[in-house]
């Protein structure tokens, strides 16, 4: 068999997932990526090659005698251009394929899609995985097809040449065309790919996948030329799909789940706050982000001023310690805004309220509760009750004139209009509003109103992105529904970034078949797409959307409607808060867990609670429920989000846990 396969690594792509550099030139465990596959490659195939685009020296010294083969079409068409290249090139009667960027897939990975290709008599054989939804564990288990590793026939090549021709660029689409069979892996994570330099890092500390027994697949349909989806009769020649295959690996100990503060981190590293700015009226600035700082013009208080109602005087007449007490004349009195001008001579004193300029020669301010005697004009004061420069409040002490009242970045509230206001501001100069659109995706959704009908569902999520945005203070716009299809798809992101700075969606960044908005992402621009080691909300996607002019951030949320208010507070607004160039940080405070809290370590999990005040006065939560991320009635009923760090284990009642509270945030 070995000497009928020549091998084949696709490394021919743009590297957009890693700010367009090479993937397969990547350092990796000493070495580089392309030289781990081709390591674990060549001893199943006979010869093997590169297919690169870029770099093409450096992949040659790689690749040593083998050749390294650029693209026959232009422009970087993707992986079809690769197979193309590879079919032309290949001297034996089949090529395996395998991407740059996957370096644990099985070493006998030839020998099982050879065994299916005989037996099914296919023109191409590709390898299969289950998959569970780390968010719906009671979901039965989805096949995820891997088209990048398969075995094909040589002979294809002019089916190939021919749906090239037509603009054909999806391998889905080319291998309708063809016989194929499936072959069923049972290590999913074997089959994974290396997206970012994150990923990179942890695959490096991960042990290489655990090679198991594949499933034979079905002969293939005639009618599609595709094996059909796993059935529970035995008489059909399937196993079922509970039992073919285990479920994928949770993702605390997937080494390719990015660690919440790390996803965090990276974003933040690459958020900038808007340039654009505008000078609004002091009464329309509220909830704006102040742009330049807030430069005190005057000093405030303008003038020492009285802090309580009393009698003002010189500190050097007060009684010394031990002496008697003593009396002081009083010779007028001084009120806010019309202050008394006269000096005081020894032993007098002025009558003086909150906030009234202190007269000339006085320097402290005897509060009326702690006079021993008045009698009439006469004041008597006793030994020790103020020191000299008592209940003074200085000019400038809460602002001195040319200090920084109010620092750039700060989202404006109402006790801030107010502080400007007493610095005889009119205007503040603010960024200008953020522009941010947001859809949902999913054949299945129904906005309110339509029909819906058998396994359809209404649109939650398109409310709630509304709700949080419309919170932050941004120009919103709803594009309302994207269907399960990639143009569909690639034209709202272009409409979107044409006009928006942020794009948020919602669905279609999961490993299934029709999430497509990943592949759009590498194909419009700068993307990196993550596994995150949390729950609920472990699909997201980040980057920016580059058309011909424009560009706009995206962050694609996951489907489940707790995971996208989860991922939005995480994620997308501190992001886009940072983008307003207004402080992200989200505030925590810590409660007593009221039950003991399930946990295992290795990923954050945000559960749903209830912040009350126990019977001794300390804050105490307590969880709504069942914490499905389908389940948004939980959100209604929390009133805060309870954090369980990453390396956080079970919790016990009483213990202290970090709490992240709804108030000021939805």
């Amino acid at each position: 068999m070995k000497s009928k396969v020549t091998g084949l690594v696709l490394a021919g792509g743009r590297g957009t997932r890693m700010g367009r550099v090479d993937k397969g030139l990547q350092p990796f465990r000493e070495s580089t990526l392309v030289a781990h596959v081709l390591a674990r490659l060549s001893p199943q195939v006979a010869s093997v090659a590169i297919n690169a685009n870029r770099n093409l020296p450096q992949y040659q010294v790689v690749a040593g005698a083998s050749p390294v083969l650029p693209d026959f079409l232009e422009g970087f068409a993707g992986p079809l251009a690769g197979l193309q290249i590879g079919l032309q090139f290949c001297p034996t009667e089949l090529l395996l394929t395998t991407p740059c960027d996957s370096p644990f897939f099985p070493l006998d990975l030839a020998e099982r899609l050879h065994a299916a290709m005989a037996v099914q008599d296919a023109d191409l054989a590709m390898a299969v995985t289950m998959e569970r939804d780390p968010e719906q564990p009671d979901a039965a288990p989805y096949r995820q097809p891997h088209p990048v590793f398969s075995l094909i026939k040589a002979s294809v090549l002019p089916q190939l040449d021919a749906y090239l021709e037509t603009g054909g660029r999806r391998m889905e689409g080319f291998f309708k065309s063809l016989r194929v069979a499936e072959v069923l892996f049972d290590d999913s994570a074997a089959f994974g790919n290396i997206n970012t330099l994150e990923d990179l890092h942890r695959a490096e500390r991960a042990t290489p996948a655990v090679q198991t027994a594949a499933t034979p697949a079905p002969s293939a349909d005639a009618a599609s030329g595709l094996a059909p989806a796993p059935s529970a009769d035995p008489a059909a020649g399937f196993e079922p799909a509970a039992t073919s295959a285990p479920a994928a690996r949770p993702a605390d100990n997937d080494p390719a789940a990015l660690p919440v503060d790390e996803a965090q981190r990276l974003i933040c590293d690459r958020i900038t706050a808007v340039e654009a700015t505008e000078t609004l009226p002091l009464l329309n600035a509220l909830d704006r982000v102040l742009a330049v700082d807030i430069i005190s013009p005057i000093n405030v208080p303008a003038y020492d001023n009285s802090a309580m109602d009393g009698y003002a005087l010189r500190g050097a007449d007060l009684p010394a310690d031990g002496a008697a007490a003593v009396t002081f004349k009083n010779i007028g009195i001084a009120y806010a805004g019309h202050p008394f001008t006269q000096a005081p001579q020894q032993n007098e004193c002025i009558r003086i309220m909150t906030g009234a300029a202190i007269p000339p020669g006085c320097d402290s301010v005897l509060p009326q509760e702690l006079t021993a005697a008045i009698d009439g004009e006469n004041v008597t004061i006793a030994a020790n009750v103020i020191r000299a420069g008592a209940n003074l409040r200085r000019a400038g002490e809460d602002l001195p004139q040319g200090g920084i009242a109010i620092a750039a970045g700060k989202l404006l509230r109402p006790a801030d209009l107010g502080l400007i206001a007493s610095l005889g501001i009119p205007n503040v100069t603010v960024r200008r509003k953020l522009r941010v659109a947001f859809f949902s995706t999913g054949d299945e959704l129904r906005s309110i109103g339509e029909q819906l009908e058998a396994g359809c569902v209404y649109d939650s999520n398109r409310y709630t992105l509304f709700g949080m945005l419309q919170r932050l203070g941004c120009d919103i716009i709803d594009m309302g529904v994207v269907r399960d299809d990639p143009q569909a798809l690639e034209a709202a992101l272009r409409q979107a970034a044409k006009t928006t700075d942020a794009i948020i969606t919602s669905g279609g960044v999961s490993e299934g078949a029709a999430d497509y908005t990943r592949d759009i992402m590498a194909l419009l621009g700068d993307v990196a797409f993550w596994k995150l080691a949390m729950r609920p909300g472990r699909p997201l996607a980040f980057g920016k959307v580059q058309t011909e002019q424009d560009s706009a951030w995206l962050f694609g949320l996951p489907g489940n409607p707790v995971a996208v208010m989860v991922s939005f507070y995480l994620f997308a607004r501190p992001a886009l808060l940072r983008m307003m160039g207004a402080d992200s940080k989200l505030q925590t405070m810590q409660a007593h867990a009221a039950e003991n809290i399930r946990k295992r370590p290795g990923r954050t999990e945000y559960q749903r609670g209830i912040v009350s005040t126990a019977a001794d006065g300390t804050p105490q939560v307590r969880l709504t429920g069942a914490q499905g991320s389908g389940i948004l009635s939980s959100m209604t009923e929390a009133n805060c989000i309870v954090v369980l760090h990453h390396a956080q284990a079970n919790v016990a009642a009483g213990q202290l846990v970090d709490v992240l509270l709804f108030d000021g945030l939805t």
